[in-house]
């Protein structure tokens, strides 16, 4: 598949300028004799991003059609390859047709769920003590992070890369000490050494925020909330 996904890089990314250049790498896929420009007739451009190997259909031990995933200005689309594989010691492939370009699926449909049972008083506790974490889970303040972290857990942080701009929301379970909770967090993006310019007609000058999803596992110690764990967020948070 990554074999299919390398000839695809080559084969989508097509202008002019670069007719003779796109041959040549083009060559280094291709079986002898296969038209060097694969069907391109040396007019126009194509630019594809994002490409990805995304499904095999074999159809003998030596032959599959292998499927790339990639994306071109708004559109998603696929890519069909040929492959042909030798089966020999060195593991060779080569392109062994014209490749077809299809529209990729439509995203799937999400199914509703119902809300979890929330325990209010627990996110109440917990709100401090997870925008302390947070905060220091952006500076990169070893000692200052311990502190919101469980007894025999480290974690480690993001040194400084984002700054905590807010919590916004604390999905919390009814359960006991232990539960696993979901956060929905602001980071601030930092602007690398250049300060944010409020009134800077270039958004990119000026200092912006991403907001994301997490998933904390909690342990109550004592009178106080710590994080034993954290990961990516799953299902949309409420």
């Amino acid at each position: 598949m990554a074999f299919a996904a390398q000839f695809a890089g080559v084969y989508l990314n097509f202008s002019p300028e670069d007719a003779a250049s796109r041959s040549n790498k083009l060559a280094a896929f291709l079986a002898e004799g296969m038209d060097p420009q694969m069907g391109w007739d040396g007019y126009g451009k194509l630019a594809a991003v994002a490409i990805q190997p995304y499904d095999i259909e074999p159809s003998d031990a030596h032959n599959a059609v292998v499927s790339v995933a990639f994306q071109s200005g708004p559109r998603r689309m696929l890519l069909s390859v040929p492959i042909y594989y030798s089966g020999d010691e060195g593991r060779r492939f080569v392109v062994a047709g014209r490749p077809a370009i299809l529209p990729a699926p439509a995203p799937a449909d999400l199914p509703q769920v119902a809300a979890p049972e929330t325990d209010d008083a627990a996110a109440a506790e917990l709100k401090p003590q997870l925008e302390g974490f947070f905060k220091e889970y952006a500076s990169g303040d070893a000692n200052a992070l311990q502190r919101y972290v469980a007894a025999g857990k480290s974690l480690p942080s993001f040194g400084g890369a984002f700054t905590f701009s807010q919590l916004k929301e604390i999905v919390v379970p009814v359960g006991g000490a232990t539960r696993e909770i979901q956060a929905v967090v602001v980071w601030a993006v930092n602007n690398g050494d250049a300060p944010p310019t409020p009134n800077a007609t270039d958004p990119a000058a000026v200092g912006g925020t991403l907001e994301q999803v997490y998933r904390l596992t909690v342990e109550k110690q004592g009178d106080k909330w710590f994080v034993a764990d954290i990961r990516g967020g799953g299902r949309v948070v409420g």
